[in-house]
C-alpha cells in the first residue's frame, strides 16, 4: 500500500500542477466533441452512442495517464451514450462490458424503457441576462434549508404544474414569501440526479432525501416541472439555471447540500454497477490492504479521496456547479469522509480539503462541512481548517439542553443538570470549538435540520415515532434532547399549547441573537409537523411536505421568525465577524459583557450554579463598516418570573424594548437600574443606546 504521505502528495499534484486528468466529460475543440474517462484498471472501454436504429460501438483510446478518449461527431445535444468496460477481476473492481455504465461527468440523463438510465448530451447554452451573484457576506447570511419538492407541493400560492418543482420553487409568489422571512440563501437538499437504495425499491419506498447519487453532474430529473421532464435533459438543466437566476435577481444565494462521500453504487458484493465501479471500482472507493471495502458513511461504499481521480471528480463537479450554474455554496454530506487519508483517518490538512477552499475557480463560495461521518475518529467539528464552514452540532445540542431538558428536568428534579456557562459561549460563537482566527462565522447555528425532529415536534415529542418507515422504529436517533411539555403528542390542553410555543419561540431567538450563521429549516417558521418521525427520509408524503394552511398561532409565529431575521440584519452587534481579544479593541468583533438578573457582572461560580437561569448580555459592537450598534439579550431559563435589573454600562443611558419571546408584552422599563418582570422561560432583545 502506498503510505499516507506519498498518496496526499500526488493527489495535490493530480489537482493542482501537472493535470493529467484534465477535461474529463465531454468537451467540444476544433476537431469535434472529445469524450475523456479515467480508469487505470480497464482493458478496454468502448464508446456506445445510441445511433437508431442501431447503437455505435467506438472503442476509446487510452493515454499514458489512463485516460481514454475518443472524438465523435455524433455526441450532439439530445444523443445518448453509455460506455462499456473490461479488465482484470480484482477487488473493488466489477468489470462486464454487457453493462451500461454512466459517464461519470455527464452533465444529463436520460431514461430507458426499461427504467434504466444513459447518459444525454445536453445544450448548456443559457441567457444569465447580466445576474450576477448576489456574493452576501457572511455575517448577513440566512440560510433555509430545503426540500425542491416539499417546499412547494401543497403550496396554494405556486401554479399547480409547478409545485414541488425547481420552477415553482423560483415562482414570483415563492421569492416573494422568502424576502418577505428575511431568507438570504436557500440550501437545497440533495439535487444531484439520485435514486432509490436496493432495500426501499423492495419496500415500495422511496429514498424523498436524496443522499444517493447517481451523477454528481446532473440535475434530478424528477424535480422539474412535467413540460421540463417531456422535453429532455437539456430543458432540465434550463429550468434549474432559470430557478438560480431568478433566486439571483432576488437578492438569494443558492447553496448545493453534496454527497461526495458515497454514491448509489451501494454494496460491494452484489450492489448496482451503474459508472464508477464498473470503470474502476478500485480507483474511486476505499479499501483496505487486503483490498475489502472500508465503509466509513454507512451507505455501503465510501468515496477515496486520497486518489487523484476521486479528488478531481470533486473538485470538478464543484467547479461546474459553481461557474456554469452559477451555485453560491455547498454543503457537504459527511464531509469527514473527504478529508481520510489512505490510512482512512481523518487529516484536517488533507489536499482535497484544502484544494476545495484555495482554488481560484470557487473563489468566494461558501463550503459548509457536515463535520463528521460514521467511521472511527469522524466527529470533527471544529477541526476543519480554516476557509470551511462547519455545521456546529453542539451549538443545536445546548440550545435544545437549556430550553427544553434542562426545564424538563427542573420540573421533575427540582434543578437542570447545568449551569449557564455551556449556553453563554455558544450565544457569543463557540469560541471554545473554533480556532480564533477562524472567528465565530466558521460556525453554522441551527435547532433543527432535515435529520431529526421538526421544531413543533421538538417541544412535542420525547421519544421518535417512526413506525411508517419501515423499520420498526429501530431507524432515527434516540439523542433527541426534546421536551414533550407534558403530553406526548398533539394535545388541545390550552397551557401545553401556549408553553409548547413559548419554547419555539425561546429556540428561535437563540438562534437569531447568537453569533455565528443562522439555518432555519423549511417549515419550522410555521410550525411545522412530522409526527414525531425524526428519519422521514423515505417519506414523500405530506408527512414532510410544508404544509401552508395556517392557523393564527402559525402566522404569529412566522411573523416572529420574521423580525427576528430583520433585528438581526438592523443590529451589527448581532453578528460579528470576528472573535474579539480582552483588553484589546478588534474591528468587526464584540465587546461582551456579562450581568446577572441584579444587573451585576456575572462572578466566576455563577456560570456553574444550576440555581442561576438568568443571563444578561450586552454585546457592543467594534465598527468597521457600521455604525456602533449595542444589544442587550436577557435570558431567563426557567418557568417562574424573575425580576432583573437593567445593567449599568458606560455609554449606555437608554434601553428599547425590540422584541420578547412572552407574547403578551414588552417590557416597558428604559433605564440602567429600572427593573424589569420577566415571566419565563423567556428571551427578550433590547437595543442600547
Amino acid at each position: 500500500m502506498i503510505s499516507g504521505p506519498t498518496r496526499a502528495s500526488s493527489t495535490v499534484n493530480a489537482v493542482t500542477d501537472l493535470d493529467p486528468l484534465r477535461d474529463l466529460g465531454l468537451s467540444r475543440g476544433p476537431d469535434g466533441p472529445t469524450l475523456r474517462v479515467w480508469s487505470s484498471s480497464a482493458t478496454r472501454i468502448d464508446l456506445v452512442v445510441d445511433d437508431a436504429p442501431h447503437d455505435r460501438v467506438v472503442p476509446m483510446v487510452r493515454d499514458a495517464d489512463d485516460v481514454w478518449s475518443v472524438t465523435d461527431g455524433a455526441l450532439t445535444p439530445g444523443r445518448r451514450y453509455w460506455l462499456r468496460a473490461d479488465g482484470p477481476p480484482g477487488a473493488g473492481d466489477a468489470f462486464d462490458p454487457s453493462l451500461e455504465l454512466l459517464d461519470p461527468y455527464a452533465r444529463g440523463l436520460g431514461r430507458t424503457g426499461r427504467g434504466t438510465w444513459r447518459s444525454a448530451v445536453v445544450d448548456e447554452t443559457f441567457d444569465w441576462g447580466g445576474v450576477a451573484k448576489p456574493r452576501t457576506p457572511l455575517d448577513r447570511v440566512v440560510i433555509y434549508e430545503a426540500h425542491v419538492r416539499g417546499l412547494t407541493r401543497l403550496a396554494p400560492f405556486v401554479p399547480e404544474e409547478l409545485r414541488g418543482s425547481y420552477a415553482g420553487l423560483a415562482a414570483e409568489s415563492t421569492i416573494a414569501y422568502l424576502t418577505g422571512l428575511g431568507v438570504t440563501a436557500v440550501q437545497l437538499l440533495p439535487v444531484h440526479q439520485h435514486v432509490d437504495e436496493q432495500r426501499l425499491v423492495a419496500q415500495g419506498i422511496e429514498n424523498y432525501w436524496g443522499y444517493n447519487t447517481l451523477s454528481y453532474f446532473a440535475p434530478h430529473t424528477a424535480y422539474a416541472s412535467r413540460d421540463a421532464q417531456l422535453a429532455g435533459a437539456s430543458a432540465v438543466l434550463r429550468e434549474f439555471k432559470g430557478m438560480v437566476r431568478l433566486l439571483h435577481e432576488a437578492g438569494i444565494e443558492v447553496y448545493l447540500d453534496v454527497v461526495y462521500n458515497h454514491t448509489a453504487e451501494e454494496g460491494e458484493v452484489g450492489g448496482p454497477v451503474t459508472s464508477l465501479r464498473g470503470l474502476d471500482g478500485s480507483g474511486y472507493y476505499r479499501h483496505d490492504s487486503d483490498g475489502e471495502p472500508v465503509d466509513v458513511t454507512g451507505c455501503g461504499n465510501s468515496i477515496d479521496t486520497s486518489t487523484p481521480a476521486a479528488s478531481r471528480l470533486v473538485l470538478d463537479s464543484l467547479r461546474y456547479w459553481a461557474n456554469e450554474v452559477q451555485i453560491d455554496g455547498f454543503r457537504f454530506d459527511l464531509a469527514a469522509t473527504l478529508g481520510r487519508g489512505s490510512d482512512h483517518v481523518f487529516d484536517p490538512e488533507h489536499p482535497l480539503l484544502q484544494a476545495i477552499v484555495d482554488d481560484p475557480e470557487l473563489d468566494g463560495v461558501k463550503m459548509i462541512a457536515e463535520p463528521w461521518d460514521v467511521g472511527l475518529g469522524g466527529w470533527q467539528t471544529g477541526a476543519f481548517p480554516d476557509g470551511w464552514i462547519e455545521w456546529n452540532d453542539r451549538f443545536r445540542n445546548r440550545a435544545r439542553d437549556f430550553w427544553l431538558t434542562d426545564v424538563a428536568a427542573a420540573r421533575s428534579h427540582g434543578a437542570p443538570p447545568s449551569g449557564l456557562g455551556g449556553f453563554a459561549s455558544k450565544l457569543s460563537g463557540s469560541s471554545n470549538i473554533y480556532a480564533h482566527e477562524r472567528g465565530p462565522l466558521a460556525g453554522v447555528n441551527f435547532v433543527t435540520a432535515h435529520d431529526g425532529f421538526t421544531l413543533l415536534d421538538l417541544v412535542s415529542y420525547d421519544a421518535k415515532h417512526n413506525l411508517s418507515n419501515g423499520e420498526g422504529n429501530r431507524d432515527g436517533s434516540d439523542d433527541n434532547r426534546s421536551f414533550n411539555h407534558g403530553v406526548e403528542g398533539e394535545s388541545v390542553n390550552p397551557w401545553i399549547s401556549d408553553a409548547r410555543r413559548r419554547s419555539m419561540r425561546n429556540l428561535l431567538a437563540t438562534l437569531f441573537v447568537s453569533a455565528g450563521i443562522p439555518m432555519l429549516t423549511a417549515g419550522d417558521e410555521r410550525g411545522r409537523t412530522q409526527h414525531g418521525n425524526n428519519n422521514a427520509y423515505c417519506n414523500d408524503s405530506e408527512l414532510t411536505w410544508v404544509d401552508w394552511s395556517a392557523e393564527p398561532w402559525q402566522d404569529a409565529l412566522h411573523d416572529d421568525v420574521a423580525t427576528l431575521t430583520r433585528l438581526r440584519a438592523e443590529n451589527p452587534a448581532l453578528r460579528p465577524v470576528r472573535f474579539g481579544v480582552d483588553g484589546a479593541c478588534t474591528l468587526s468583533a464584540n465587546e461582551m459583557s456579562w450581568y446577572s438578573a441584579s444587573g451585576d457582572e456575572m462572578r466566576p461560580d455563577d456560570w456553574n450554579d444550576v440555581g442561576v437561569r438568568t443571563l444578561q448580555y450586552l454585546a457592543i459592537s467594534t465598527p468597521e463598516h457600521e455604525a456602533l450598534n449595542r444589544v442587550l439579550v436577557i435570558v431567563h431559563g426557567a418557568e417562574t418570573t424573575a425580576s432583573v435589573v437593567l445593567p449599568r454600562h458606560d455609554g449606555v443611558s437608554r434601553y428599547e424594548a425590540l422584541w420578547s419571546s412572552d407574547d403578551r408584552s414588552l417590557p416597558t422599563a428604559s433605564t440602567p437600574g429600572d427593573e424589569v418582570l420577566v415571566s419565563g422561560p423567556t428571551v427578550v432583545v433590547l437595543r442600547a443606546s
